[in-house]
């Protein structure tokens, strides 16, 4: 059942469940961290609508700055920024940023440790008729792996607010990702978000094995977890926000309540949220684990429920996942 202590919105599993852009509620997020703290600026690669800037540049003129596109000068001219005390939030779609500037966002802000805010938006299969070119299915691998990274994946729009708010305050070089589509508002405004602290959104009481899940994708972990409560088989579902650094006391928690994992990600699943899990159990706790992710694929033109579907991220595939994880149970 629904874990009442995070006071999800009640409408979770209603087919008229609201709706909104994630890339919405970051842009609402920045305009209110920006009134609050001074400090706060915003930079684009000639993408300010896609990304949800515009009511931050309408009020805020002179802490907007467009850069064009080019992605390595977004990347560079935010770490000065850094250097001199801003807390810069560059924002472009994720398979130009960190995808084209990597090797900036390495080199001039996570080497130096400069608290510049990473925003890629338009990531994963879900970006839909784009195609395989604008489907960053690779940026959590990129991103993971550079020290002094945090890592984000907020589930909806009202998470990506409060994230918003915990990284402006995050000393840290952050990289949060999103994804283009209108999903279920899954968390309300009441519900907790803290960077490095993952939540269990259903709890069965006596689960036989736990769902970690991250962005839209944790609203379809839900799904999968009513339709096997009626089956039988009780479960966890985790959202796992931050990937890095990532809760390991709740993991190992889980993984020990549990026994078995299944992970959920629209990102490859090599590198991704799922190999962060994994790596973390095999020195801890190894369980067996099932990957829901992109198995070593490019995207390719659909809609998003066309895609979702065919790269099994949907909840049958997520329960194929978990019936396929408990018959490797010892």
């Amino acid at each position: 059942m629904l874990n009442k202590t995070k006071k999800l919105n009640s409408k979770i599993f209603d087919s008229d469940v609201e709706k909104k852009y994630i890339r919405d509620g970051f842009g609402q997020g920045l305009l209110f961290a920006g009134e609050r703290n001074r400090r706060v600026v915003a930079l684009s690669a000639d993408l300010s609508d896609s990304v949800r800037l515009g009511q931050f540049k309408e009020k805020f003129p002179e802490r907007y700055f467009e850069v064009g596109v080019a992605e390595q000068n977004l990347a560079t001219v935010a770490s000065g920024l850094a250097y001199y005390g801003k807390i810069p939030f560059i924002t472009s779609f994720a398979v130009f940023s960190p995808g084209r500037n990597w090797e900036q966002i390495r080199t001039t802000i996570a080497l130096n440790n400069v608290p510049v805010k990473i925003i890629g938006s338009h990531a994963g299969v879900a970006v839909g008729e784009d195609g395989a070119t604008h489907q960053s299915l690779e940026d959590i691998a990129l991103m993971r792996i550079l020290p002094n990274m945090t890592v984000i994946v907020p589930c909806d729009y009202e998470e990506a607010k409060k994230a918003v708010y915990e990284i402006v305050e995050h000393d840290k070089p952050t990289y949060m990702r999103f994804d283009r589509s209108k999903v279920p508002v899954i968390t309300t405004e009441n519900s907790p978000f803290k960077i490095g602290k993952a939540d269990i959104l259903w709890d069965s009481g006596d689960p036989t094995v736990a769902i970690v899940a991250i962005g839209y994708l944790v609203h379809n972990a839900l799904l999968c977890a009513k339709e096997l409560e009626k089956e039988g088989v009780q479960v966890l579902v985790v959202n796992n926000h931050t990937i890095k650094p990532m809760d390991e006391e709740l993991i190992l928690g889980v993984a020990k309540r549990t026994g078995a994992i299944v992970t959920i990600e629209d990102h490859q699943i090599a590198g991704g949220m799922g190999s962060a899990v994994a790596e973390f159990l095999a020195k801890t706790y190894p369980v067996p684990i099932e990957f829901v992710g992109i198995n070593n694929k490019f995207g390719q033109s659909g809609t998003p429920a066309e895609l979702i579907k065919h790269y099994e991220l949907d909840v049958d595939s997520i329960k194929k996942a978990v019936t396929k994880v408990l018959k490797r149970k010892i």
